[in-house]
């Protein structure tokens, strides 16, 4: 039984289909982190061009690190939100103390919006505390 020409071309049209499918599975569809990440809201907008998507913003803040102690450090975690009710919900709780659920992508899709982290849940933790660094003591 001989192989033609055509069977070959099928045969690797296939594979690209497949190894292309998969690539993008495993892009923008295949959970790489899932979490969650507690602190001030600093921010959430809905912005864009074509896809109007909630984009936000978080202060994650932190004390210490090896070189010094006593220090407080902060971190800036940027998320989307894909659903329009944890949007509102995120909205109303503006300048407070949050807990965000997030999926994180190794890839973002245009519609799900600009971060590769979207957040699909969030619970109220209190008042944002702002803590000032400890001034040292002279004696």
């Amino acid at each position: 039984m001989a192989i033609t020409a055509k069977k070959v071309l099928w045969t690797l049209i296939l594979i690209i289909l497949l190894a292309g499918s998969g690539f993008c599975y495993f892009k923008f569809f295949w959970v790489f982190s899932d979490g969650t990440k507690t602190g001030e809201l600093n921010s959430l907008t809905y912005t864009g061009y074509i896809f109007k998507t909630y984009e936000g913003e978080m202060i994650l803040t932190g004390y210490g690190n090896k070189n010094s102690s006593g220090t407080v450090q902060s971190k800036n975690f940027k998320f989307s939100v894909a659903d329009k009710e944890v949007a509102e919900q995120i909205t109303q709780m503006t300048g407070l103390r949050i807990t965000v659920h997030y999926k994180e992508y190794k890839g973002t899709l245009p519609w799900r919006g600009y971060e590769k982290s979207i957040v699909d849940s969030v619970t109220i933790e209190g008042p944002a505390t702002h803590q000032e660094a400890a001034e040292p003591l002279f004696l």
